[in-house]
């Protein structure tokens, strides 16, 4: 995240420095003292009007038969219950056992420190 930032930074700073040039600003002033104001947009031409709608004669559908609806049996045979065969039994292989995982010593060694040179 810091270093993003800082290249950020600096690539702001070289766009500063590259327009704070003598020549960069003269071309600036000079675009701007030279360029037309807006241009004015041009009118469209008048578009027609859209014609109406026609009104369309609206149909009129005869009434549906009134057919009745056909009766479910009310005494359905009952199916045979399935029967599957016996699955095989089969031996499992056994798990290979996870090697314990040694201790991590919790104590820091203490280190031999050389003794301070004499004193004269």
């Amino acid at each position: 995240m810091a270093a993003s930032s800082k290249v950020c930074f600096v690539l702001s700073l070289i766009l500063a420095l590259s327009f704070s040039s003598i020549k960069v600003s003269n071309a600036a002033r000079y675009l701007l003292q030279t360029t037309p104001g807006i241009p004015t947009m041009p009118s469209l031409p008048k578009l027609p009007p859209l014609p109406t709608m026609p009104s369309f004669p609206t149909a009129t559908l005869p009434p549906m038969p009134a057919t009745p609806l056909p009766t479910l049996p009310t005494n359905l045979p009952s199916l045979p219950k399935p029967t599957f065969p016996p699955l095989p039994s089969t031996q499992l292989p056994t798990l290979p056992t996870i090697p314990s995982i040694p201790s991590i010593p919790t104590t820091i060694p203490t280190l031999p420190f050389p003794s301070p040179p004499p004193s004269s």
